[in-house]
């Protein structure tokens, strides 16, 4: 059976499938129950895994044992969908406007979902002996961090693994050039409290005598950086490696008008890494950021005490061979040295996600072990990128986290190709979210072109 992707993304942002509340568990049950049956459809065997949280889908179509084998994934949970009063239509409702069809999850990550789910049926109505070995993976958790996915990796190793994997949970640029994500930044989060008294003083009767926890805390925050802004965590940059020339000169293909970013942000100015500028540092440079800080009288007016209490958020996005738990550990050791005796200090750690790096075929530091069939995926989605889009693809590492991309690498050693399908004005995660129909069309036959050519 043909699958139409429209239909399909259709029905599946009519599902209310929110991981991060539990008030739409039945949105995720009935998308994971639709899919189930689409992919049935198109002829794979299903197995739906029970996890502590969402099921994962693993759907296979094994032809021959000595075929090539390979893994796609997506996700079928969506972000919530507020503030709802922003949408134009309703979030869960799709609706078509000029090349666009809008809802939450068009683009993140339901509408690549829909186009695989599509072109797979065609492909296979045209070529039902397509020597190759298939596994999709379909999680439900991956916008809370998926935290059941790597105990499931683990479990199903050796039915899930293979030679490479095909995912489009990342964007492009412009729609005339396909962006393949060669990087991805890792992520280490943790919480910082540090407590003085056993309750707020009056700063006019105990001021002077006792170290007030907000000037520690701003001590110990201001002393992670220098002055340059490099991070001041003995050890951090140890295992870091020079950004090959090839990957600057990709990203310079952007422009350099810093103008234009500094008015775009309304900055008036750049604060970046030593040797790298306001383009290179998001992509390929590692950071130290404080997301929240409080403590103390927060209200209208003043109220003179020293609070007992204040906190600090704080997370690390990590590049190539840093390893997250590593990080934690050196940046958790350098607060612990420097908080002041006085104060009592405790250390929330969250979630941790390692970086990944995949170099594409013919570069100077492309390994010389790739997989095989991996490095035929490159060639052929840089020939029909081309052709279908327009421009040769560019290959750039992206500044944000998917840590189960680098989880697979770690676990089952599998690399991993990400043709970004969705694009900046899709507005993934916010009101209006959509997903362009152009790009939902040329995908389509993308996937179709990449996937004869691995056989």
């Amino acid at each position: 059976m043909i699958l139409d992707s429209l239909s399909v993304l259709k029905d599946l942002v009519r599902f209310p499938s929110v991981s991060a509340d539990s008030a739409y568990k039945q949105g995720l049950s009935d998308a994971r129950d639709y899919l189930v049956s689409q992919l049935k459809v198109i002829g794979f065997d299903v197995e739906v895994i029970k996890t502590p949280g969402q099921p994962i889908l693993l759907a296979e179509r094994l032809v021959q044992a000595d075929a090539p084998k390979l893994v796609i994934y997506g996700h079928y949970d969506v972000q919530p969908p507020d503030p709802l009063d922003l949408w134009e239509s309703a979030p869960f409702e799709p609706t078509v406007r000029g090349d666009r069809i809008y809802g939450r999850g068009a683009a993140d990550n339901k509408g690549p979902v829909a186009v695989y789910l599509a072109a797979l049926s065609e492909l296979l109505d045209e070529s039902p002996e397509l020597p190759l070995n298939l596994v999709i993976l379909l999680e439900g958790e991956e916008e809370i961090g998926s935290p059941s996915f790597v105990p499931v990796l683990k479990q199903y190793a050796g039915r899930i693994q293979g030679d490479f994997v095909f995912a489009c949970d990342t964007g492009s640029l412009r729609p005339e050039q396909l962006t393949v994500t060669t990087g991805l930044r890792g992520i280490t989060c943790l919480e910082v409290r540090l407590e003085g008294a056993s309750g707020d003083l009056h700063s006019g009767v105990y001021g002077g005598a006792i170290l007030n926890p907000i000037h520690a805390l701003v001590d110990i925050c201001q002393s992670l950086h220098n002055e340059d802004g490099s991070i001041n965590i003995p050890g951090f940059y140890n295992a870091l490696e020079d950004v090959e020339p090839w990957e600057r000169d990709e990203l310079a293909q952007l422009g350099d008008d810093f103008e234009e970013l500094k008015a775009f942000l309304g900055v008036n100015g750049f604060y970046t890494e030593p040797g790298f500028n306001a383009f290179e540092a998001p992509r390929l440079a590692p950071t130290l950021e404080f997301n929240g800080i409080g403590g103390g009288y927060q209200g209208e007016g003043s109220k003179t005490v020293i609070p007992s209490k204040a906190f600090v958020k704080i997370s690390c996005r990590l590049v190539a061979n840093q390893k997250a738990e590593s990080i934690q550990k050196l940046l958790i050791e350098t607060i612990r040295q420097r908080c002041p005796s006085q104060m009592k200090l405790s250390i929330d750690v969250e979630h941790n996600g390692n970086p990944y790096l995949v170099v594409p075929p013919g570069k100077p530091n492309t390994p010389v072990d790739q997989n095989k069939l991996l490095s035929k995926a490159f060639q052929a989605n840089e020939k029909h990128g081309e052709a279908l889009f327009g421009k040769k693809p560019i290959y750039l590492r992206e500044g944000g986290s998917i840590p189960i991309v680098g989880d697979i690498k770690n676990i089952l050693g599998m690399d991993t190709l990400l043709v970004g399908l969705y694009l900046p004005e899709d507005g993934m995660h916010a009101p209006n979210e959509s997903f362009s129909l152009t790009m939902m069309s040329k995908g389509k036959e993308l996937i179709k072109r990449v996937l004869l050519d691995l056989v």
